[in-house]
């Protein structure tokens, strides 16, 4: 899941998060797993690639992205859930939600019903909001800054 909200376009936060993302894709190729990519922003949802096996080339669906409006977090946590569940009817388990956001909504999302998650956060590190860390705490999941 990429947030590609308006605050992610500040700091070139977005950028760094469309490059992170092209890289989990890559490595999921390589690594013969399955993905599906989400983008959550001013646009609403979008399922920028259907569950399936990953390819490099899903890469280049992340790079043109362009940022704005607001943070329908809820809605693409909603969207991941159903998506896994999808999946695991499939046969396809051990679904992992990736979550790549600054944090910066007022929303209080519920945490998702996918087993394993981990958060990257994208916040500004002079201003963090501290959003990131508190629902990696709450929801029990992998915290990470990106590197």
């Amino acid at each position: 899941m990429l947030d590609t909200s308006g605050s992610m376009q500040r700091g070139a936060r977005l950028a760094l998060a469309k490059g992170y993302t092209a890289r989990l894709i890559e490595q999921a190729a390589r690594a013969g797993e399955h993905v599906a990519l989400l983008a959550f922003g001013g646009q609403g949802v979008q399922l920028l690639l259907p569950p399936g096996p990953a390819r490099a080339s899903g890469a280049g669906r992340v790079r043109p992205l362009a940022g704005g409006g607001g943070t329908p977090l809820a809605a693409a946590l909603a969207q991941a859930d159903r998506l896994a569940a999808q999946a695991l009817r499939r046969g396809v388990g051990g679904a992992c939600l990736w979550l790549l956001t600054d944090g910066r909504t007022l929303a209080s999302p519920p945490a998702p019903q996918i087993a394993q998650q981990v958060i990257v956060d994208f916040d500004d590190p002079l201003r963090p909001a501290g959003r990131c860390p508190a629902w990696a705490a709450a929801w029990g999941a992998d915290y990470r800054l990106p590197a």
